[in-house]
């Protein structure tokens, strides 16, 4: 990022930043800025190298690459209503589309192609760009909050189904119907995510106090997890781990919090500080685990401890009855 920063404008990457995202499986990062975007692998922890980049497309807001093809998908301030396909190593255009209002998001899988505007979704054919369903019955979304399984044998759909409560649509991007609807939360949605099998799906409201995981397709209620008691936040981000073992959520609190989803019986937890156990009500069919502290360590009695050193300033952990 310093050798980026040096041939970049000025001010650095910092000033030019506008926009940045993973791919579907975390091994390459897509940096948009003022002057176009960028490519980076990411196969070594040490430094991000760059594998592409172009000034062809000015002010990009949103840069989208499909695994780690050569398809990239990019849309500019200058056109916010134009969706752009790049094959990058040839330097050519696939196509380009235009929607009726400004793009917000775009979600990619090796099967499906998703453009969010406010009150419309459209689903397309990634093999040929062809547009298959636009679905208008979209309550006005002015984030461009959805979520795609990066796993195209299912392709399953999420966005908010109201303006005034949690309420999710789970649809099939394959079959193009709507699976079901899931009561998430009482105050509206922040944020939705997929784990990597599209097996689970995680949520938060605008409160950001409580986060939970539902099973798909049936929208079963799986885990529920706060990170918080009374002191509302806004969470940007959640993303399950490649395994689905834990849970990342992100808020406008400069924390991050990780979430351990595996049900396991006779686990211990050891900190270097007192922990305070919580077992909720009777309802509740989990108890919680909250912790102040610098370093947290996980058995179980087969395997070997994992320890979590210093991952955030606050961190969390759900324990199973």
């Amino acid at each position: 990022m310093e050798a980026e920063a040096a041939d970049g404008p000025p001010g650095g990457v910092e000033a030019a930043l506008s926009c940045f995202s993973f791919n579907q499986d975390c091994t390459s990062l897509a940096i948009g800025t003022k002057a176009g975007y960028k490519l980076f692998s990411l196969s070594s922890v040490e430094q991000l190298d760059q594998v592409h980049g172009s000034n062809e497309i000015p002010d990009v807001y949103i840069v989208e690459r499909l695994f780690s093809s050569s398809l990239v998908v990019v849309v500019s301030h200058t056109k916010p209503r134009q969706m752009n396909v790049y094959h990058f190593k040839k330097g050519t255009e696939i196509c380009n589309y235009s929607y009726s209002s400004n793009i917000l998001s775009i979600r990619l899988n090796r099967q499906r192609l998703l453009v969010c505007l406010e009150e419309a979704i459209y689903i397309h054919n990634i093999k040929d760009m062809k547009l298959l369903k636009t679905i208008l019955d979209v309550p006005a979304n002015p984030t461009g909050l959805c979520a795609l399984s990066i796993n195209h044998s299912n392709s399953y759909v999420a966005y908010p189904g109201s303006l005034t409560t949690g309420e999710i649509v789970l649809y099939d991007g394959h079959s193009l119907k709507t699976v079901c609807t899931i009561a998430a939360h009482e105050g509206t949605l922040a944020a939705i995510t997929f784990n990597a099998s599209g097996s689970k799906l995680a949520s938060a409201s605008e409160k950001g106090t409580v986060i939970r995981v539902f099973s798909v397709p049936d929208g079963q209620k799986l885990y529920e997890f706060r990170r918080g008691m009374k002191r509302y936040v806004t969470i940007s981000s959640l993303v399950f781990s490649m395994d689905s073992q834990f849970l990342c959520a992100s808020s406008n609190t400069e924390t991050v919090h990780i979430f351990k989803l595996e049900h396991v019986t006779n686990r211990w937890v050891s900190t270097r500080h007192q922990i305070c156990m919580d077992r909720g009500s009777r309802s509740s069919p989990k108890g919680w685990c909250h912790a102040r502290k610098l370093e947290l360590r996980f058995q179980s009695p087969d395997s070997d401890p994992i320890s979590c050193p210093t991952l955030a300033p606050f961190f969390e952990i759900w324990k199973s009855d």
